[in-house]
């Protein structure tokens, strides 16, 4: 019996790594009593940010193996554990990364240290990492971002979402996470919320303390957060880039094999000619750009619509650049509210065209398929 019992517990997954209590070391001792079962629950700090729910699925599990009852005691391991914990996660990124991965990253500049490649590094990986882009600030961007994970997360895909605004993070505060991101030595666990990983430099510095930093500095960030970070195998990896043309675009261009790029503007000409400049320097850098959204396009009051920054911006830039318009995006109160009180539209108005806009932009991004365009070599120089 307490054989069958632990190893129905060790196939719990906790939704923190996306992996198993038995992949990473998180089962210590299950033993079996008069009124049920003893079970240990190993986490690496003491305030491990799933533990609610792991209880949770191993009350769950021990049911469906014939036990009733289930005392989980939590246990948080030391450093012996934690060392466990992460060798097993860098373990599984070294294991899948291949050759090439390892190449890649193995002495390349800007001093980062060298490190195996993550799954969706690989030439041919499942993982499709959609930059969202524009050429200046203040279109939407990040709304874009966090909405539209949270949609494809909903739609049943593993979505991560990579803040690398480095200079004006904002996802933090538009997610609201309860919890930050995990340490474990060299390797960072993002946050989780809302059915997404999250990860942002606002984790990591005061809210108002700027960042100042020069180009191979932002290049190392960028690089550690994409490689360093457990992001385990997503289906989406969801890049909340920068407004303009600079270093992130081209340290993606570097880190990533392929990119897909989705441009976001506004209705306005005068935005949409700025928002072609950061599609054709995608195009330059090689980066395959799926198409365009367009943001703020109406609001509606007292039964009329109106069009309060024009018409027609992201139609015009959409066929300009031989690419679909996937979505047009209401002006409404409630995703201005959302993103200010960390409750993103999506999930405190699920119900409103709001969030029916973004759950349709998310079906027709997913409904695209990868892209096909791959650059000949991978580096990180």
């Amino acid at each position: 019996m307490a054989t069958d019992l632990r190893a129905a517990i060790e196939s719990v997954v906790d939704p923190q790594l996306d992996l198993t209590l038995g992949d990473v070391g998180m089962l210590g001792d299950v033993a079996t009593t008069r009124r049920g079962a003893r079970v240990e629950l190993l986490v690496p700090i003491a305030s491990w940010p799933t533990i609610d729910e792991l209880r949770g699925r191993i009350v769950l599990a021990a049911r469906e193996a014939g036990v009733d009852a289930v005392d989980v005691e939590v246990v948080t391991m030391g450093e012996a554990g934690v060392r466990a914990v992460r060798a097993a996660l860098r373990d599984r990124m070294e294991a899948r990364g291949g050759d090439q991965g390892r190449a890649a990253v193995d002495g390349h500049g800007h001093g980062a240290t060298p490190t195996a490649a993550p799954p969706f590094l690989e030439r041919g990986s499942a993982t499709r990492v959609l930059g969202i882009s524009s050429g200046k600030g203040g279109v939407g961007k990040s709304t874009v971002s966090v909405n539209l994970a949270i949609e494809l997360a909903a739609l049943g895909h593993r979505v991560g979402v990579l803040d690398a605004d480095v200079y004006g993070f904002s996802v933090p505060k538009m997610v609201a996470a309860a919890v930050e991101p995990v340490v474990l030595g060299d390797t960072v666990v993002p946050t989780f919320a809302h059915g997404v990983r999250w990860l942002s430099m606002g984790w990591f510095v005061s809210d108002d303390q700027p960042v100042i930093w020069r180009g191979p500095l932002l290049h190392k960030a960028i690089t550690q957060f994409v490689t360093e970070a457990w992001w385990g195998e997503p289906d989406f990896l969801v890049v909340d880039m920068p407004p303009g043309t600079g270093d992130v675009a081209l340290t993606l261009s570097e880190v990533v094999p392929s990119v897909e790029v989705y441009v976001v503007t506004t209705p306005q000409p005068a935005a949409q000619r700025v928002a072609q400049r950061s599609a054709l320097a995608a195009r330059k850098l090689r980066l395959a750009v799926r198409g365009v959204v367009e943001n703020m396009s109406w609001f509606d009051a007292d039964g009329a619509r109106h069009e309060l920054f024009g018409a027609g911006g992201g139609r015009a830039l959409a066929d300009e650049l031989g690419v679909p318009l996937l979505g047009q995006l209401p002006f409404v109160v409630a995703i201005r509210a959302g993103g200010d009180e960390g409750v993103p539209v999506t999930v405190g108005a699920p119900d409103g065209a709001a969030a029916e806009a973004f759950r349709s932009l998310a079906t027709r991004i997913a409904a695209q398929g990868p892209a096909r365009v791959y650059r000949q070599e991978l580096r990180l120089g």
